[in-house]
């Protein structure tokens, strides 16, 4: 398992990792199997999203934004960030993806995005790349 750092400026962010998680991958050896992406914070989470045009994860910040807003007098978690986990909570925690022929299999305009909703902070994302057993034979 690698461990990725990620350090967040603001406090809604979209940070591009696939980089960073195909590098994993390369540094497996493993040629056909599945990564594991996965946030251990309760504030952050990741997602798969378009990265040709940067108002794909405008519009997501804005819409979840405007779907569960930071303040709202309903809102009883002392700290203030109820948003923020809920956000966590909808986008999610984790994502599984294939692995062939050495490279994550992804759409031509998918990108691996760590999702930060209380930041800015310095975050963490966990990576697991598996091979598939009936190829290691």
């Amino acid at each position: 398992m690698t461990i990725l750092d990620v350090r967040t400026t603001g406090r809604c962010e979209f940070v591009d990792v696939t980089r960073q998680v195909q590098q994993c991958v390369s540094a497996s050896g493993i040629e056909q199997g599945l990564c594991v992406c996965f946030v251990p914070h309760t504030t952050a989470a990741v997602t798969i999203q378009e990265n040709a045009d940067p108002d794909v994860t405008r519009d997501l910040d804005y819409k979840l934004s405007d779907l569960i807003p930071q303040h709202d007098r309903e809102f009883r978690h002392s700290e203030g960030n109820s948003d923020a986990h809920l956000k966590s909570s909808v986008l999610g925690a984790s994502q599984t993806l294939l692995v062939s022929d050495g490279r994550l299999v992804l759409g031509t305009w998918q990108a691996i995005y760590f999702a930060e909703f209380d930041g800015p902070r310095h975050r963490r994302m966990h990576v697991q790349v598996m091979a598939d057993p009936s190829t290691s034979r």
